[in-house]
C-alpha cells in the first residue's frame, strides 16, 4: 500500500487496521515525549532538593527564591519563541483539536515543554497533565501533518497522543480514554475510540516500563463503608460541589483581573505568592501526590491540614489564574484530598475511628474533579485506577451526582476549560453539520472519473460530453492572479491547515447542460462555466467544502495535493448534500 492509498482509507470514518497502527505509533510518540519530560522536571527537582517534592529541606531563602529562578527560565523560552505563541495547556489544546484537527503549533510547544518544566520544578502549584496533554496531542500531530494525512485522522491522532500522554503521566488508561473522549473530543464514535484506547495502552505501558506499575494514589486504601453512612455521603458531595465552584470562581476571577497585566508581572506577583507561603507553609509548595501522603496522615491534627488545604487552594488559584504553564487536574486532585479529609473529620469524631480516612480522601478527588471539570464518569474512572479499588463505584457515583447538581444548578458553575477557552476569546462551538462532516477526508467522497482541457480543445470536449455524459471534464487555464503562494493558511501561522489552494491555473466544471442532454442523461448535471473551481487540499475534510458550497447549494470544489499539481478528484454539491443525508439517517 501506498501513501496515497493509505490517505484514502483514513479519510474515511470507520475503523482500520491502518488507523489502529498509527493508534500505536501515536501511543509510542507521546510516551516517549511524556517520559523525558518527567524525568528532565524530576532531575531539576532532585538537583535542588533530596527527594521530589521534599521542598520543607529547603532553607526559608532556597524556598523564596526557587519560584523566581523558575520565572526567570518559563520568561526567557516565552521571550524566545515569541510571547504572541504562549499559549500552552488543556484549553489551548481543547481549542485546537475542536477548530484546526489539532494540529499543534510548534513554538507554543516549546514553550509548553520547558516552561513546564521550569514551572515544576520550581515548586509552583501546577500538575503535569496540562503538559502531557498540549505535549501528547503535538507530538502526534507533528507526525500527522508531516505525512500529510487527512485532517480528519490527524485529529484522531491529536486524541491519540492526549490519551497516551495522560496515561504516561499518571498510569491510568481508562482514566485516560474517558478523560479524551468526555473532555476533549465529546465524541464516542467507535473508529475513534478503538485507536485512543490503544495509544492509552500504550503510554501506560512505556510508563510502567520507566517509572514501576504504582499509581498516584495507592498509598490510599478503601474501607467499605456501612450503608447508613450513604446519607452523609451525599452532603459530602454537596459540599465539596460549593467548594469546586467557589475554586473556578476564583480562579475566573484572578483570570479576569489580571489578564490585561504584561507577562513578567503576572509572573513575578505569582513568583512572590508561592515563595512567601513557601516560607511559612513548605508543604504548600509543589503538586506531587507522594509528598501528600504524609500530610493527610490520620493522626496529622486537623488545624494543620486546614492550613495546608487553606494554602494550597490560594497557590492553585494565583499560579494557574497567572499563566504559569502547568496543568489544574492535579492541584484539583489534591484540594479534594485535603477537602475530603477535613469533611471527614465530623464523622470520624462521631464514630471515633478513623478507619474510613482514606476512603474520604478518595471521594473528595472524585467530587473535586467532576465539580471543577464537569466530567463525572473521567473522576470516577480516575479515582477507581488511581486507587486501584473498584469497590469505591457506588459511593463515588452518591457523592458526584450531588457535587455536579449543586455546583451547576445552584452555584451556576461550568467546567474551567470552556469559562478559560471564553476567557481567551478561543473559539470551541461547532455545528452538528460542521462535527458530522469533520470525521470525512474529502479523498473518501472525491469523483476520480474526471479528464482535463485547455482552452483550445473545446470541440474535442464537446464530442466527449456526447459520448461520455457521465465522466467530469475540466477547462484548465493560466491563473494571472497566482502569486506563487500553493498552501496559504489561517491566522495562526503554525502548523495551521490549508483552505484553499493557490493555483497557477484556474479550473472550470463542463458537464452536460439540456442542449447536450442524451437518452442516458434524463436529469443533466448543472455546469459551472463562470468561474473558477475552488481548489482544496486533499488533507482537507468534508467540512471546510461544505462551508464553501452551502451559500449556493450547487457548485464543485477541486481536490489536490497541497502543491497544487496533481488533481485527485472532484465534489460536487449534489454529492456533498447525499453524503450529508445518508449520515444524518
Amino acid at each position: 500500500m501506498n501513501l496515497h492509498q493509505l490517505r484514502v482509507v483514513l479519510s474515511q470514518p470507520k475503523t482500520s487496521w491502518q488507523l489502529c497502527m498509527l493508534g500505536i505509533l501515536a501511543g509510542i510518540s507521546a510516551g516517549c515525549v511524556i517520559i523525558l519530560f518527567r524525568l528532565t522536571f524530576q532531575s531539576l527537582q532532585l538537583y535542588v532538593l533530596p527527594e521530589v517534592g521534599a521542598y520543607s529541606e529547603l532553607p526559608w531563602w532556597g524556598r523564596l527564591g526557587l519560584p523566581f529562578v523558575g520565572i526567570i527560565g518559563i520568561y526567557c523560552i516565552a521571550a524566545l519563541t515569541g510571547f504572541n505563541h504562549y499559549r500552552v495547556g488543556i484549553p489551548f489544546a481543547i481549542h485546537r483539536v475542536k477548530m484546526h484537527f489539532g494540529l499543534m503549533p510548534l513554538r507554543s510547544t516549546i514553550n509548553q515543554f520547558f516552561g513546564g518544566i521550569f514551572a515544576l520544578a520550581s515548586g509552583f502549584f501546577v500538575g503535569r497533565e496540562g503538559p502531557s496533554v498540549h505535549l501528547g496531542a503535538a507530538g502526534t500531530s507533528f507526525i500527522g501533518d508531516g505525512l500529510k494525512l487527512p485532517y480528519n485522522c490527524i485529529r484522531i491522532l491529536a486524541g491519540c497522543g492526549i490519551a497516551a500522554g495522560i496515561s504516561a503521566s499518571f498510569n491510568t488508561p481508562f482514566a485516560a480514554m474517558i478523560f479524551v473522549m468526555e473532555v476533549v473530543l465529546r465524541d464516542y464514535r467507535i473508529h475513534i475510540f478503538i485507536p485512543i484506547m490503544i495509544a492509552a495502552a500504550i503510554g501506560s505501558v512505556m510508563s510502567r516500563m520507566v517509572f514501576g506499575d504504582g499509581t498516584a494514589l495507592l498509598f490510599l486504601s478503601f474501607a467499605d463503608l456501612d450503608q447508613w453512612i450513604y446519607l452523609y455521603l451525599v452532603l459530602f458531595g454537596m459540599s465539596l460541589g460549593a467548594l469546586a465552584a467557589l475554586f473556578n470562581y476564583q480562579l475566573m476571577a484572578i483570570m479576569r483581573t489580571c489578564q490585561d497585566l504584561a507577562l513578567h508581572y503576572r509572573f513575578i506577583i505569582a513568583a512572590s505568592f508561592t515563595g512567601i507561603i513557601g516560607i511559612f507553609i513548605p508543604d504548600a509548595m509543589g503538586a506531587e501526590f507522594l509528598s501528600v501522603h504524609s500530610l493527610l496522615d490520620a493522626n496529622i491534627e486537623i488545624q494543620a491540614i486546614f492550613v495546608i488545604f487553606l494554602a494550597k487552594f490560594v497557590l492553585g488559584c494565583v499560579a494557574i489564574g497567572l499563566g504559569i504553564p502547568g496543568g489544574i487536574i492535579g492541584p484539583v486532585m489534591i484540594i479534594g484530598m485535603f477537602a475530603g479529609a477535613l469533611l471527614a473529620f465530623p464523622l470520624e469524631n462521631i464514630l471515633g475511628t478513623t478507619e474510613y480516612h482514606d476512603t474520604f480522601v478518595l471521594l473528595g478527588v472524585a467530587g473535586m474533579l467532576t465539580a471543577v471539570l464537569n466530567a463525572p464518569l473521567a473522576a470516577m474512572s480516575a479515582v477507581m485506577e488511581l486507587s486501584y479499588s473498584p469497590q469505591i463505584v457506588l459511593p463515588c457515583i452518591l457523592v458526584i451526582v450531588p457535587a455536579y447538581v449543586i455546583s451547576h444548578q445552584v452555584f451556576k458553575n461550568r467546567s474551567i476549560f470552556i469559562q478559560q477557552l471564553e476567557l481567551q476569546n478561543l473559539p470551541y462551538r461547532q455545528s452538528s453539520i460542521t462535527q458530522s462532516l469533520q470525521k470525512t477526508g474529502v479523498l473518501a467522497l472525491a469523483h476520480k472519473n474526471i479528464s482535463t482541457f485547455g482552452e483550445n480543445e473545446i470541440t474535442t470536449l464537446l464530442e466527449h460530453l456526447k459520448t461520455d455524459p457521465e465522466h467530469y471534464y475540466l477547462i484548465k487555464t493560466t491563473n494571472e492572479e497566482y502569486q506563487g503562494n500553493a498552501r496559504p493558511t489561517d491566522k495562526f501561522a503554525e502548523n495551521a491547515y490549508s483552505l484553499e489552494l493557490a493555483s497557477p491555473y484556474n479550473f472550470a466544471l463542463i458537464t452536460p447542460n439540456l442542449e447536450l442532454a442524451s437518452a442516458t442523461t434524463p436529469e443533466p448535471r448543472e455546469a459551472f462555466t463562470h468561474s473558477p473551481l475552488p481548489i482544496f487540499s486533499f488533507q482537507n475534510t468534508l467540512s471546510e467544502v461544505y462551508d464553501v458550497l452551502k451559500t449556493e447549494r450547487r457548485g464543485a470544489v477541486l481536490i489536490m495535493c497541497p502543491d497544487a499539481k496533481t488533481i485527485h478528484g472532484i465534489i460536487t454539491w449534489n454529492m456533498l448534500h447525499a453524503y450529508l443525508f445518508q449520515q444524518n439517517f
